[in-house]
């Protein structure tokens, strides 16, 4: 490929019925800087800086069962100690629909934030 190329994922926006509602909840109970469009988050911060990391791109057939026909995206976010954070969004009342494990590649849950939106939650393997 020549000229330039994608180095990462520079945002990932969702339509919200109440954006700043589920900006704060992201924040909450995943510890991300969410934010309204056009405003910064509580603490002045516009930007998430995540860790490094590996990111899946993968496209599923439309029919594919693994996350709601209804949705054209599910977001997949990294997670370390996924025990802890589950403890931690069941506590908050946050339903988990599914958990797997798949040697090799890690742990998984999932979730749903307040807008129906699917969160999968994935621990890779240790090392």
């Amino acid at each position: 490929m020549g000229g330039g190329k994608v180095t990462g994922i520079g945002g990932f926006f969702l339509r919200a019925d109440d954006p700043g509602a589920l900006a704060a909840w992201y924040r909450k109970h995943l510890g991300i800087v969410a934010t309204k469009s056009g405003e910064p988050d509580p603490d002045g911060n516009w930007n998430w800086t995540q860790e490094a990391g590996d990111t899946v791109f993968a496209m599923f057939p439309r029919d594919s069962d693994y996350f709601a026909a209804g949705r054209q995206v599910m977001l997949n976010l990294r997670v370390e100690n996924l025990d802890a954070l589950l403890t931690r969004l069941e506590a908050a009342d946050v339903a988990i629909s599914h958990r797997e494990a798949m040697d090799g590649v890690g742990s998984f849950a999932r979730i749903h934030d307040p807008e129906g939106n699917p969160l999968e939650l994935w621990e890779p393997p240790s090392d």
